[in-house]
């Protein structure tokens, strides 16, 4: 057993922190571009050079104090600290299942909240970013479908909460590639990341930047409910690894699911898949099923799921369903998924069964959700259409 994993707790931990706001009006230089970056020290009337220092002490050692950016004048960083700040999400709560999974809920200068969890195993952890303040989707199987969404995360937010993680593992700075425990990133959290691109590139091109948290491209995972569109976008701007919702073999069930289906049903989902260069590159691209008593677990199912995937390079991650309030479905029987992986396996396609984890602090897939709202006044639409374009 490795030395992290023998500290984690032998029961629920819950940590509350209070909420003291942000009423501090300097603009965050979290979430810039290295040329933004560069563009608002000049601006100050700074030198260029200086924005790969202050690049190197945000993401490369994790400081938020400009007076501990060491290797910069003191006149320079009390003019810094005059003008901007170095910001993460706070944290709201931050939770601890049996397991070691840890979940932190987030709340933003806006006061909206995001929850973002780390699944740690032997040799890696994987954390789960959240692009959106709740849904567009609305999933019948997903807890965070249930939220409707209040708006998109912008790219401070969604990088900030890899670093939140950092923070409490105490991961700074940025350690060589074997010694991670933070190891991956996986779009995967509260929202669809294709309906929030923009500022989900800018995030993950920082994530992965050589000077910083220098995290690689095969080290990210995004995962989609099948913005068809966008899928083409994802592999020419960041060629991470890609992952897909499908959930069903046939579209009638999985309008129901998953229901951008009905816009993008399955036969165009799997010839997006199938042309992204991933594919093309000896990358499997992993298509998620989550396992549904009497919905989608038949050996039928399996079948068919196996003529589906064949022209493509791919695996199968079988979800054994985490459970919520109210939840209109049941998790199939151990048997039945079993069952259902010999099949797909058999077929000559990778099925390995999810553990589920942070099931007792409701972490697992499909479980996030925030309290967050959408102002009365507030409107957010033209997503699909501008994804279309």
């Amino acid at each position: 057993m490795s030395p992290t994993m023998s500290l984690l707790p032998t029961e629920p931990l819950q940590i509350v922190e209070p909420f003291s706001g942000r009423n501090d009006l300097r603009p965050n230089l979290v979430g810039l571009s290295r040329e933004e970056l560069k563009t608002a020290l000049a601006e100050a009337g700074l030198e260029p050079f200086r924005a790969r220092q202050v690049w190197q002490w945000i993401y490369w050692h994790g400081v938020t104090d400009f007076a501990l950016m060491t290797n910069i004048a003191r006149k320079t960083r009390e003019r810094l600290a005059e003008l901007f700040v170095v910001a993460r999400p706070e944290i709201v709560t931050e939770q601890r299942s049996v397991d070691g999974t840890r979940k932190w809920l987030l709340r933003f200068g806006d006061g909206n909240e995001a929850e973002t969890v780390n699944i740690p195993e032997e040799d890696r952890g994987s954390v789960c970013v959240s692009s959106q303040v709740g849904c567009t989707l609305t999933c019948s199987f997903c807890h965070t479908g249930t939220q409707p969404l209040v708006r998109n995360l912008a790219p401070a937010e969604i990088v900030g909460q890899f670093m939140v993680a950092r923070d409490s593992y105490g991961e700074w700075p940025t350690p060589t590639e074997t010694t991670r425990m933070l190891s991956n990133i996986v779009m995967m959290g509260m929202g669809e990341p294709l309906y929030n691109f923009d500022n989900v590139a800018t995030a993950l091109r920082i994530v992965m930047d050589e000077q910083g948290i220098a995290l690689s491209r095969r080290r990210i995972t995004l995962s989609t409910s099948g913005v068809v569109p966008m899928i083409a976008k994802v592999g020419e701007v960041l060629d991470v690894n890609l992952a897909v919702s499908l959930h069903a073999v046939n579209d009638q069930v999985r309008d129901t699911l998953v229901p951008v289906n009905r816009k993008w049903p399955i036969a165009e989902l799997l010839a997006a898949c199938a042309a992204y260069p991933g594919a093309r590159n000896s990358r499997r691209i992993t298509f998620e099923y989550a396992m549904l008593k009497g919905i989608n677990d038949s050996d039928a199912d399996a079948r068919e799921l196996v003529r589906l995937l064949a022209p493509i390079h791919a695996k199968v991650n079988l979800i054994p369903f985490n459970p919520w309030p109210g939840a209109p479905y049941e998790c199939s029987s151990n048997n039945r998924i079993h069952r259902f992986a010999e099949i797909v396996n058999a077929g000559g396609l990778s099925a390995p069964v999810r553990t589920p984890r942070g099931r007792d602090i409701l972490a697992a897939c499909g479980q996030l959700k925030s309290a967050s709202l959408r102002g009365r006044r507030e409107r957010v639409g033209g997503l699909e259409s501008k994804a279309a374009v």
